[in-house]
């Protein structure tokens, strides 16, 4: 009897040890930086598409913290402990959750607290984020390589192509692209406006749409004049908590008040991360997107059966 449970002790270390062997890998991040990896059993996330990705690969039990940006699924800010906004990181409340491994946005910060972050003894990996088809399963299939899950991540990254590809082929069908503008806030009667380079924009290239805005290089303060000559079809904004519809909101912008998009009531509102987080749900957002611009597709699908 002793004799087996040596033997059965043994396997069991061996299991471990060979579970460890099989977690540690070196891996070179979207910073370029060559990080290696021991143990991805206690992951803060930051960043909403990371979230998203991990939980969408069933690795939920192993993340302990995430950020405030992590609102997809609905319960995650609840169960998790959150480590607040992903560009006013401080690294003390990081590092006090005690995780074995932080995967993080690109766009997380402030650049001197990941500084501090990547000069730690814990592993941060910063993941890629090129805002295209091809770079939404890219950035699935790095997320999954990180956590040991290759092949959940190319199931799940196959998935997301084939939304991709039934989304191109809606937007062949687009005669004449409308013209939309992102507003990503109003203060004071005043727009700041999403120009090329933007997730905004991409979005808006997703939905077969032109950006109004395209002259702009990011998140800009739209200039008063600027409103007749962006002339905007229809406006997209993210759902705030703000009582009334958005159109009150956005028509405080007397620069936006004679556009075609006011005119016509056509302002589009969405959830920000859905909207603009270029997780799995993405090409889901740009056909919910596609056919708030163009209803008349829908209709289309509709009587044809598809």
């Amino acid at each position: 009897m002793r004799s087996c449970a040596i033997c059965l002790l043994f396997a069991a270390s061996t299991a471990v040890c060979a579970g460890s062997a099989r977690a540690e890998q070196t891996i070179v991040d979207a910073s370029g930086r060559k990080v290696q990896i021991a143990d991805t059993s206690r992951i803060l996330s930051i960043g909403g598409d990371v979230t998203e990705i991990l939980y969408a690969l069933k690795a939920d039990d192993k993340i302990i913290a995430i950020d405030s940006t992590s609102q997809f699924p609905g319960d995650a800010l609840t169960k998790k402990a959150n480590v607040g906004y992903l560009r006013a990181l401080s690294a003390e409340g990081v590092l006090s959750t005690n995780p074995t491994l932080i995967i993080a946005a690109s766009d997380a910060g402030p650049p001197p607290v990941v500084a501090v972050l990547k000069a730690s003894s814990i592993p941060y990996v910063e993941v890629p984020d090129d805002k295209t088809p091809a770079g939404v399963a890219a950035k699935i299939r790095f997320i999954a390589s990180v956590i040991g899950a290759d092949a959940a991540g190319d199931a799940l990254a196959k998935d997301v192509e084939r939304d991709f590809s039934l989304l191109a082929e809606q937007r062949a069908k687009i005669a004449k692209p409308k013209r939309a503008l992102f507003v990503l806030s109003v203060q004071n009667g005043r727009a700041t406006i999403g120009g090329a380079g933007t997730s905004a924009d991409a979005m808006i290239k997703l939905a077969g749409a032109q950006n109004a805005a395209a002259g702009a290089q990011g998140y800009k303060p739209m200039a008063d004049e600027a409103g007749v000559e962006l002339a905007p079809d229809a406006i997209v904004t993210m759902q705030h908590s703000r009582s009334g519809p958005p159109s009150d909101h956005i028509a405080t912008v007397k620069a936006l008040a004679a556009s075609p998009a006011l005119q016509n009531q056509r302002v589009i509102e969405m959830n920000g991360l859905y909207l603009l987080g270029f997780g799995p749900r993405c090409a889901r957002a740009a056909r919910e997107l596609m056919t708030a611009l163009y209803p008349e597709l829908a209709h289309r699908r509709a009587s044809n059966g598809k």
